[in-house]
């Protein structure tokens, strides 16, 4: 019997770079505080954040249907989770990060209970209504000093250069966490059902994907997530408040960096976090102008290029970072 020509591959010359690169970075991010000054190390803690609250509202809109306006009532909640365990617990605060996704998770699991019957506008109009509410509840606490905030005053007890060093290796962490588990996810048997449900939540439920129980737990994730990547902003901002830890913008973000990137695809959200981030640097002295320009692009996106730049990408050159699925390609002939 002859061999076939063909054979089945998962990873490519372009994703072993990639996952080359990426673990380079992850390595190289904790040792910044040695080598780079305090504002790059900020800027990296920011842009970090950016891509895994991003990762998370696509895994959430792009694998799971559910187009979310109200993931800022996960940040704010890991975020005051991480200032309460630290002010009322005495733990210590780094140790408290990963804690603080807790407190997501347990408002995520009845949260979607009373939204899952909702859909489309209804079910994104419903989380806005959460967030709010999660805010006006915090805004009322005076144990949590109500309207006027919190300060992380445990990071008094270290120095800068120790807080720097705990702040990358969380960025390195949340980093892991959120892409690498995603990815990861995404290549399991998990996987092919988060992936045929994207494609068609219908069909998928034919073949005996539990829909229902998927974007239960995917809901759950993305919160966790969220959560955690609050926690780890707000650490380094050092102050949180209702109105700024429960910010609508956040989710503005989430879909200008996810639309604009690509929905449905890791490398999607990579993409635009570093358009979003390079851009308000570059245009952000120019106040709200630069809002009305992102918020052009992601029409013009939406319109024209619904995939994200990067399917326009993946159209000129087929060179994908993480890829998830298998690839038929013709077997090298033999010298």
């Amino acid at each position: 019997m002859q061999p076939t020509p063909y054979v089945v591959r998962r990873h490519t010359v372009s994703s072993k770079i990639a996952i080359v690169v990426a673990i380079l970075l992850l390595l190289a991010i904790p040792t910044m505080p040695f080598w780079a000054s305090s504002g790059h190390i900020r800027l990296v803690v920011e842009l970090s954040c950016l891509i895994a609250i991003a990762q998370m509202w696509n895994l959430l809109a792009g694998y799971g249907g559910m187009v979310s306006v109200g993931q800022q009532a996960f940040i704010g909640a890991g975020g005051y989770s991480l200032f309460a365990l630290s002010a009322f617990a005495g733990l210590n605060p780094f140790w408290s990060v990963p804690l603080a996704m807790i407190l997501p998770a347990l408002l995520a699991a009845p949260s979607y209970l009373l939204l899952r019957k909702l859909d489309g506008p209804y079910f994104a109009i419903g989380t806005w209504v959460l967030a709010e509410t999660f805010r006006l509840i915090t805004g009322n606490l005076d144990v949590l000093n109500a309207g006027s905030g919190m300060t992380l005053r445990a990071m008094s007890q270290f120095s800068a250069h120790q807080r720097e060093v705990g702040l990358t290796i969380l960025c390195s962490l949340l980093l892991l966490a959120t892409i690498g588990g995603t990815f990861l996810m995404l290549r399991s048997r998990l996987g092919l059902a988060l992936t045929a449900m994207r494609d068609d939540a219908v069909s998928a439920a034919s073949q005996g994907v539990n829909v229902g129980r998927m974007r239960f737990w995917i809901f759950v994730v993305a919160a966790m997530g969220t959560g955690l990547a609050g926690a780890v902003y707000y650490m380094a901002q050092l102050r949180i408040s209702p109105g700024s830890g429960f910010d609508p913008y956040w989710s503005s973000i989430c879909i200008f960096i996810v639309m604009v990137g690509g929905i449905g695809r890791l490398e999607g959200p990579i993409i635009g976090a570093l358009i979003y981030f390079f851009a308000t640097r570059l245009f952000g002295e120019y106040g709200a102008t630069y809002l009305i320009v992102l918020g052009i692009l992601t029409l013009i996106v939406a319109l024209f290029a619904p995939g994200g730049l990067w399917s326009l990408l993946s159209k000129v050159r087929d060179w994908p970072w993480f890829p998830v699925g298998h690839r038929l390609e013709r077997r090298a002939e033999a010298p």
